[in-house]
């Protein structure tokens, strides 16, 4: 009789590290920011306010957003092209276009800094704020920002607008949730002066989560929290496939801002997702004899 060797223990496969994860993730936002590029959504965007004393107040609005980058500029940013105001259209939309995109600017940045504060000119509450853009947090990948990030691996996988249990946001939204699988990366800005400052200059530094596939660097979810002794800020967003190109696109967007007694809340839900397109008209006309 003869002893038979034990069977051999089944290997698996090795994790990557994390450096190889945040490499991942930042090559695949380096070509995500492209793509997405020309992408109009349309933004269903709810806000209210809860002011001293306790009185509240709330606004809809209606907008087509996408991503552009001005001539120029080192960055892409997200324009906010509000078209309804709780039921209302916006009176001045193709004035102000036109004064946006075709009207020349003193310089990129002048430029870029236009498209923020037109995109936040129907925010309600006394809190000024210009971060409520659902694809900010993807920054912190970009390869000009990511140097003043560190990064690490955390279990907490539940989004903070969430987890406290205090939002008042439309249940009804898609859900914030990952498989087991999807690796959350905690990040905090190490650098100063900070990416986000104050109307006064006054430095804001952030923290969060990314929600990444570490086999592909794919990112499904965010959270950016902009926090300083006077005021909070939270913002998580939630990404799918969009079904004719795979693209992973915003879906739905949360947000909370306490600060001064004031105390905002909002979700955006994203639907209606088409590539913008610039018509050309020419006319031929035949050779004069």
């Amino acid at each position: 009789m003869t002893a038979s060797a034990p069977a051999a223990p089944l290997l698996r496969a090795q994790e990557p590290t994390l450096a190889t994860v945040v490499e991942r993730a930042r090559v695949y936002i380096a070509e995500y920011q492209r793509q997405l590029s020309g992408v109009v959504a349309e933004e269903l965007y709810v806000q209210s306010v809860t002011l001293p004393p306790w009185s509240a107040k709330s606004r809809t609005l209606k907008s087509d957003v996408l991503i552009v980058r001005p001539p120029g500029a080192d960055r892409y940013v997200l324009f906010r092209d509000v078209f309804d105001v709780d039921g209302k259209p916006v009176r001045d939309r193709q004035e102000r276009l036109t004064g946006l995109f075709l009207k020349p600017s003193p310089s990129a940045d002048a430029q870029v800094q236009h498209i923020i504060a037109e995109s936040a000119r129907f925010n309600i509450g006394t809190i000024t704020r210009t971060i409520n853009v659902p694809t900010l947090a993807l920054m912190v990948l970009d390869p000009d920002y990511q140097s003043r990030f560190a990064f690490t691996r955390t279990i907490e996988r539940t989004p903070e607008t969430i987890s406290n249990g205090q939002s008042n946001a439309d249940p009804s939204i898609p859900k914030f949730s990952a498989s087991a699988d999807v690796w959350v990366l905690e990040f905090k800005e190490i650098a100063s002066p900070t990416v986000i400052r104050t109307t006064a200059g006054r430095n804001i530094p952030v923290r969060g989560r990314l929600w990444i596939e570490p086999s592909t660097g794919r990112v499904l979810m965010t959270e950016l929290i902009a926090e300083d002794p006077a005021i909070l800020g939270i913002i998580d967003v939630s990404y799918e496939a969009e079904p004719t190109s795979g693209l992973l696109v915003p879906i739905a967007m949360r947000e909370r801002y306490v600060g001064g007694g004031t105390t905002i809340e909002g979700y955006a839900i994203y639907s209606k997702l088409r590539r913008f397109k610039v018509g050309v008209e020419e006319k031929i006309q035949e050779p004069k004899p």
